[in-house]
């Protein structure tokens, strides 16, 4: 997907600051922290959302859940709790169309809740 900053990000076009990588995922420091710590992880393969994960990539999302908790244990926030949340779709708050994980600690987070 020549579009895709998250693409262009994996091919090394775009810089980011990364605390995570193998065959199959990489993560990396969000430019727009919504918390002390938010670290975005993201499959290579490009897949829009999890809507559009085929029967192919579980086992790659299982991973993505592999590799947010030996993130948090490195970022030094498995004692203290952070969430991991992935958005699908308009309503949800995606923007950014490739299939991607939030991973934010550091702080004591709100409560997730609908919002008017």
């Amino acid at each position: 997907m020549s579009d895709c900053i998250f693409c262009k990000i994996i091919a090394g076009e775009l810089p980011s600051k990364k605390v995570y990588e193998d065959e199959q995922i990489v993560a990396f420091h969000d430019i727009q922290p919504a918390s002390p710590i938010h670290v975005l992880i993201i499959p290579k393969k490009h897949i829009a959302s999890l809507a559009d994960a085929g029967e192919e990539d579980w086992n790659m999302i299982g991973q993505i859940q592999r590799a947010a908790a030996q993130i948090a244990r490195e970022l030094d926030v498995e004692e203290s709790g952070y969430r991991v949340i992935t958005n699908i779709g308009a309503n949800a708050g995606q923007i950014v169309h490739h299939l991607h994980y939030h991973l934010m600690a550091g702080a004591r987070l709100s409560p997730l809740g609908v919002h008017n």
